[in-house]
């Protein structure tokens, strides 16, 4: 695949332009799992959602969905929920799944024949006590800043997975925690935004979340941040999910399997 940049340089009074080939390697699409299981608190978690989708080369702006493929999850005592393809949207959907804390679940994916799989636990969450605001914050003193606190259980190991969105940004801030040095504490979860207003909704959900996903996502955010080099600058890290191909091991999916007890507040900025 080539793709061709542009690159403007400008020298004293003149102006040049120069055109860079670059050759990326392409490889064979592979199955990407979004399943992501959550049960916001006070609702029956009944109705849940499975994304398939084909990866694609790096500048691809579109996603190919993954069609016709056989989802179920089953619980520990071999219940079996199954998940039908809306149309071809590569999203399949389960509206009479029973979720349960602590519970073991197992997703079960057919596609093209080959067989994927993954075991996850529905971890709980703390309840989020109240969100604390403040006007003047961040490096520019400008900024406002949200922190959403939680009682931590004390003497268990918990992990927590925060999602931060608002009006103004399609993508959500995603942050994530741990209570090694803070457990049975009242901690919070950390947001900013420069250009939130009086009046501005910031949608704030705190999921459980297992130690082995708490690394996952730690490494991708990193991966992702400023810290994590630039566009062209080698992957510190391959991030693989929980997910498995069990026929064929090599053509291994990208994603994760992750079950959740979610709670959520809708803020609103003062």
């Amino acid at each position: 695949m080539r793709k061709t940049l542009f690159i403007l340089f400008s020298i004293s009074f003149f102006t040049c332009e120069d055109i860079i080939d670059i050759e990326l390697n392409t490889s064979e699409p592979k199955l990407v799992i979004e399943a992501s299981i959550n049960w916001v608190k006070n609702t029956p978690g009944n109705e849940q959602n499975i994304k398939l989708s084909l990866s694609g080369a790096y500048f691809d702006v579109t996603t190919t969905p993954a069609n016709n493929a056989q989802v179920s999850i089953f619980d520990s005592n071999n219940n079996e929920f199954v998940f039908i393809e809306d149309g071809n949207t590569g999203i399949y959907s389960n509206n009479n799944f029973i979720p349960e804390l602590n519970g073991v679940f197992s997703l079960n994916i057919n596609y093209k024949g080959e067989i994927y799989s993954a075991t996850e636990t529905l971890m709980s969450v703390a309840s989020i006590d109240f969100v604390e605001q403040k006007n003047n914050g961040g490096f520019s003193g400008e900024e406002t800043e949200l922190k959403a606190y939680y009682t931590d259980p004390i003497d268990e190991e918990n992990y927590y997975f925060f999602q931060f969105s608002n009006n103004l940004n399609l993508i959500p801030v995603l942050e994530v925690y741990d209570d090694e040095f803070n457990n049975g504490n009242q901690i919070f979860g950390f947001y900013t935004e420069e250009d939130l207003m009086s009046g501005d909704e910031v949608t704030i959900k705190n999921h459980g979340i297992s130690q082995t996903f708490f690394e996952f996502m730690t490494i991708l955010l990193l991966q992702n941040s400023e810290e994590g080099g630039g566009t062209f600058e080698s992957i510190p890290a391959t991030v693989r999910g929980n997910c498995i191909n069990v026929s064929n091991p090599d053509n291994f999916p990208f994603g994760y399997f992750r079950l959740s007890e979610v709670d959520e507040v809708i803020y609103v900025v003062e």
